[in-house]
């Protein structure tokens, strides 16, 4: 899929948190794939349109990011290898191939040092779950992104994982179609792009 069309917007079609994450790289089976979380601020903005920041927190973490520059990038880089990590799994779960054991170990150990900072809040005669009240810690983003992993990997949506169609996007999205039938991460970029090939193809054989 292309690069974000301004900075701070994403695509949002994973269809789940944690594939809009691992969408972050761009054209990922191109030679020259692009990142779009260059730096700490980036993956700021892409958890507050994901939504799973408030304002008030991500003025938090910027201040922290002030302060900490180094340690921002350091998370920063955690991220990425965070977002590679569920990738690789999720793609071969995708590609209906083994799933790399050392991947998962890797997964694993993110995801207990993830829940440390979950807790249960009671909610409408329940529980739900949430996190402890931490708002400066640099690494609050991924603590989303690594439950909606888990929570991908353990649901029976896990079946509907799919990988776009496209042959240098690399994305990945929940098929909901009724007949299960969608190829494209997003028809009107990678669905367009594919038919504009054929197209092309088409015509240069019959000339």
């Amino acid at each position: 899929m292309s690069e974000h069309k301004e900075p701070g917007v994403f695509d949002l079609n994973g269809g789940c948190l944690c594939l809009d994450f691992v969408n972050t790289l761009s054209d990922r089976l191109h030679a020259t794939p692009k990142e779009l979380l260059r730096t700490y601020s980036d993956m700021l903005a892409w958890s507050q349109q994901a939504a799973i920041l408030n304002a008030k927190e991500i003025q938090s973490l910027l201040a922290e990011v002030e302060e900490q520059p180094f340690e921002a990038e350091r998370w920063l880089h955690y991220a990425r290898q965070a977002r590679e990590s569920i990738y690789q799994i999720l793609v071969a779960v995708a590609n209906a191939e083994p799933v790399d054991a050392e991947q998962v170990e890797v997964f694993n150990r993110m995801l207990a040092e993830t829940m440390v900072h979950a807790c249960l809040n009671p909610d409408s005669g329940g529980f739900s779950w949430t996190w402890t009240s931490e708002p400066g810690k640099l690494e609050r983003p991924l603590w989303f992104v690594i439950r909606s992993a888990a929570d991908l990997l353990t649901s029976p949506e896990l079946a509907s994982t799919r990988l776009c169609a496209s042959e240098d996007c690399g994305w990945l999205f929940l098929d909901t179609s009724k007949n299960h039938s969608r190829r494209w991460c997003d028809m009107k970029v990678c669905g367009n792009r594919a038919k504009a090939r054929r197209h092309y193809k088409r015509k240069a054989e019959e000339s």
